[in-house]
């Protein structure tokens, strides 16, 4: 008996003493106790969960070191590694979690479309469903504030800047010739399908140390990521049709899409203000092929387009006209993975590749422009937690630009090599869900003019309450200038802009208004002596000037019902004294007043969206020859009224009809006068106005095969 009774003293002693308490106790930021925490060792059942008063207690047969991980809906997970007898007496503190929806947003001089972002302010399909952009994402993002409308060009031109400030990436990878090449008074379009892309992000200013070589905004466009049913679709169109293909096997697919535009038929239909020699007319075809990865995605894309048109373009000057005939062939690939190195590890690297050639014959003159370009790009990103990330990363730019020019009498050939150099890192920090920063630094070597160019970026957001959020952005902006001008003068400095941001933005039920106040200050902006850029130009870096302005958006998809739209005005004060201005004015690609209005309404019982735009624009500068001065006079207003119906025939087949410019307004966006004054002293003027009253769509488009419902399209 003896016995047992020290065996059963000896074994409850040696359980007790081989048992840990673990305890402790939780608050949060506000140093209040935070009750139903769920506390346990990784690894065990050993755990417990938080009292009244945020205390817990549990045991442990653990004697070596354990993680203590600590778990709420709404916070930060807590962990800790340590001997587990250190582990007594814990006082520890919650941090509340962060995501898209409850955090501030770093939103100063930048939309996005597609994202879970509060900040976000169209959805991707709004690009092909906004009357008068025509399936053409820069004819939507043209309705939004910041950018000035020069519906005879058709590319983005953002608070001030020249359409060539503007810079496009596909999935983090530069787009080096996005548009159609076109002449004067035939707005382009952008290369690319809409339907490729499902995130988009519009930046007006001020944005990250990631993307240099930029003055005044980049579009950023993300590619689908992985399908998720086969499926093909067709496309029958007024001006042409297409047709596409996805393919799933395993973890591959491979998405395939062609297009065939023939203006021809269109132009015998409808009359045209320009007389085509050859109506437009082109080929597109793209496709995509996705891998997925235990940890990542790659992705390789390829499109190629051909296209060719020849017009009598008409002259004050020359009463015949003269001929301006153009032939483009281009590729553009890319080669991106995205994906995951460890927990905390994140890299985003890609390539991609560019040719473009340019077969151009005016009156007597032959100019075969050639580029090949390559753009490689390292990201890598380091995640501390969800208060602190750090990005950093290398991209080098290749290009060669060539051009062969015959005159009548004379041929020459000319072009450039040079490269671009860059690095940057980047900070993002939130000290808060109601306080975030990011700072940056870039740095960019230019290989031309062997100068080397240091940029910073800093940016601030507070939320004032769950609605509502105050932004501040700063950043310097260096560009290099254009391959047909630096071909000419290797030395020439890159163009230099600072952006200065104010930025409010309120979000709640559906609603949004974002109103932003800017200034951007310009310097080393390219200045010569001729009336165009040309061999024996006298080049230089003596421009300068500025712009200011203020931008505002409203949207609402829920006051009315059915109807979703949204108002956007800007207000521009710019000028400059750059390219051959003989003073410092307002270029004539700057208004000061932009104002659009979109709706879209959903009709029930007829299965169909309707949608209507208007655009309006102050009249645009031009030099007046029968006055004094220069840029001296205003054309009048820019005004359209866009039209777009989608009736849904069944679940996989829609019809689609638009017409831009509905009430035929007579647009005129400049004057060209004669060289010499008649007898009276006056010079002769004729309009430079727009290529077509109007222009009509219908289209029929069917997808066969998969789940897609068109109606989740409007």
């Amino acid at each position: 008996m003896k016995t047992l009774i020290t065996f059963l003293t000896f074994f409850f002693s040696y359980i007790t003493f081989a048992q840990t308490t673990i305890s402790g106790v939780i608050y949060d930021e506000q140093n209040e106790p935070v009750m139903g925490v769920n506390v346990y060792l990784e690894g065990t059942y050993d755990g417990t969960t938080t009292d009244i008063d945020g205390k817990f207690s549990f045991t442990t047969e653990e004697t070596a070191n354990g993680k203590l991980i600590a778990s709420y809906i709404g916070y930060e997970d807590y962990k800790l590694e340590a001997p587990i007898n250190e582990m007594v007496g814990l006082k520890l503190r919650f941090r509340e979690s962060m995501n898209a929806l409850n955090t501030v947003v770093l939103s100063a001089g930048s939309f996005s479309a597609g994202d879970s972002s509060k900040a976000s302010v169209l959805k991707p399909l709004d690009i092909v469903t906004t009357a008068g952009a025509v399936g053409d994402f820069v004819g939507a993002l043209q309705t939004l504030p910041g950018t000035s409308n020069n519906a005879d060009d058709g590319r983005l031109f953002v608070r001030g800047g020249s359409a060539d400030e503007t810079q496009i990436f596909i999935d983090g990878s530069r787009v080096f010739r996005p548009f159609s090449p076109t002449t004067g008074n035939i707005p382009t379009r952008g290369r690319f399908s809409p339907f490729l892309f499902d995130g988009i992000t519009f930046s007006t200013g001020g944005y990250s140390a990631e993307y240099g070589d930029a003055l005044s905004s980049v579009l950023l466009l993300n590619t689908t990521d992985f399908p998720k049913e086969e499926k093909t679709d067709i496309g029958i169109m007024s001006v042409g049709g297409n047709i596409g293909n996805t393919q799933i096997w395993g973890k591959n697919s491979l998405s395939v899409n062609a297009q065939y535009i023939n203006l021809a038929p269109y132009n015998e239909l409808i009359p045209q203000n320009n007389r085509f020699e050859k109506p437009f007319q082109s080929i597109n075809g793209e496709a995509v092929y996705r891998r997925e990865f235990d940890k990542g995605l790659f992705k390789a894309y390829s499109a190629y387009s051909y296209s060719d048109f020849a017009i009598i373009q008409e002259d004050i000057d020359v009463e015949e006209g003269f001929y301006f005939g153009l032939r483009n062939r281009n590729y553009y690939g890319n080669l991106n993975y995205n994906g995951y190195l460890s927990d905390s590890w994140k890299i985003e690297t890609g390539v991609s590749l560019a040719h473009d050639n340019n077969d151009v014959n005016v009156a007597t003159t032959k100019i075969k422009a050639v580029e090949n370009a390559l753009h490689a790009k390292l990201k890598l990103q380091k995640r501390y937690n969800n208060y602190f990330k750090l990005n950093m990363g290398v991209e080098q730019f290749v290009i060669n630009y060539n051009e062969d020019i015959q005159l009548e009498t004379e041929a020459f050939e000319t072009g450039i090599n040079h490269g671009i150099t860059g690095t940057f890192t980047e900070a993002e920090v939130f000290a808060s869900k109601d306080l975030a920063f990011k700072a940056g630094i870039r740095g960019d070597y230019y290989g031309a003019s062997d100068q080397f160019r240091v940029s910073p970026r800093l940016s601030a957001a507070i939320s004032i309450n769950p609605a509502s959020q105050f932004s501040l952005a700063y950043g310097n902006f260096y560009q290099s200038a254009q391959n047909n001008v630096q071909q000419y003068d290797e030395n020439l400095k890159p163009e230099n802009a600072q952006h200065y941001i104010a930025n409010f933005l309120f979000k709640k039920n559906n609603r949004m208004l974002r109103a932003e106040a800017y200034y951007k200050k310009y310097d080393q902006l390219l200045t010569y002596d001729t009336q165009r850029v040309q061999f024996d130009s006298d080049l230089g870096n003596d421009g300068s000037g500025y712009a200011a302005g203020l931008d505002l958006f409203w949207r609402d998809e829920t006051s009315i019902k059915n109807l979703d739209y949204w108002v956007s005005y800007s207000y521009l004060d710019t000028k400059r004294q750059f390219r051959n201005f003989p003073v410092e004015a307002t270029p004539n690609f700057a208004t000061d007043h932009n104002f659009s209005l979109v709706t879209k309404y959903w009709i029930e019982d007829w299965q169909s969206q309707i949608g209507a735009t208007f655009n309006y624009s102050s009249g645009r500068p031009f030099t007046n020859a029968n006055e004094t001065g220069f840029l001296n006079d205003r054309t009048s207003s820019f005004q359209s009224l866009d039209f777009n119906w989608a009736y849904l025939i069944d679940q996989q087949k829609i019809l689609y009809f638009s017409v831009s410019n509905v009430l035929g307004r007579d647009n005129v966006f400049g004057y060209q006068y004669s060289n010499t004054a008649d007898v009276q002293g006056q010079f002769n003027r004729r309009e430079i106005g727009q290529a077509a009253d109007r222009f009509f769509f219908v289209g029929f488009f069917w997808t066969i095969g998969g789940s897609d419902n068109q109606l989740d399209n409007l």
